[in-house]
């Protein structure tokens, strides 16, 4: 546990610095956002963390404004440190700092508690900003300040219910194909004369498409893919 020296309050305005705890476990990308910040008036980091517990008893002691926290840490995710810290602590803001998202895990963070998500690869141009954005009380997602919560989550329900619905289990576009064939009862020679390949070569895509569905049969194929939404039936 890092515990930063407090610097004196004040940048010119006379007003108080935002204080801010930074809690990721890569050391280099802590610094780096330390760094950031040291370079911005109005900014005052007083602690800093590298694994979950640590960013829970650093914020819980030290009631910073705003605490930066990395979506992937160690002993403790942080979508599950920020829920205890939630519980424990109504006044801090979150903004978490992720490498990568999913739309659902967006969702749960903002249900959790958070009020910014940036992506690593954008903090140079996003982090002053979201910061901006959480204190004066809107939301910070998807790169750009959000005030109604409830129109945003609503956005990222129906995208994340689209997401579902297309999942391919890996498949790639040709196998899609063969998919589409089989529901419509083609045998191997029909698909192999449809798309000018060998029956050997779709027995190859029926095999691959075996393995990554977890099916054995053409029958629980046409079935999966039916329930599973692979395929547009024509009605």
């Amino acid at each position: 546990m890092n515990q930063v020296p407090r610097k004196p309050s004040g940048f010119g305005s006379g007003a108080n610095p935002i204080r801010i705890v930074v809690a990721d476990d890569h050391l280099v990308v802590r610094k780096g956002v330390i760094a950031m910040l040291s370079n911005e008036a109005g900014y005052e980091v007083v602690g800093e963390a590298e694994d979950g517990d640590d960013a829970i008893t650093q914020t819980l002691e030290l009631e910073p404004d705003v605490l930066l926290l990395d979506l992937a840490m160690p002993r403790l995710p942080g979508l599950e440190a920020m829920r205890a810290i939630v519980n424990r602590s109504s006044g801090v803001k979150i903004i978490l700092l992720t490498a990568t998202i999913s739309t659902q895990q967006i969702i749960e963070a903002l249900q959790i508690g958070a009020r910014g998500i940036v992506e690593k690869g954008s903090v140079a141009g996003e982090l002053t900003r979201s910061l901006r954005a959480v204190q004066s009380g809107d939301y910070w997602i998807g790169g750009e300040r959000v005030a109604n919560l409830v129109t945003k989550l609503r956005e990222l329900t129906a995208k994340a219910a689209a997401g579902a619905e297309r999942k391919t289990y890996g498949l790639t576009p040709r196998e899609l194909e063969v998919v589409n064939s089989i529901v419509e009862g083609c045998s191997n020679k029909d698909i192999a004369k449809e798309f000018t390949i060998s029956e050997e070569t779709v027995k190859r895509h029926l095999s691959n498409i075996f393995d990554k569905t977890g099916v054995s049969t053409r029958l629980e194929l046409a079935l999966f893919a039916i329930a599973h939404k692979l395929v547009t039936l024509e009605t």
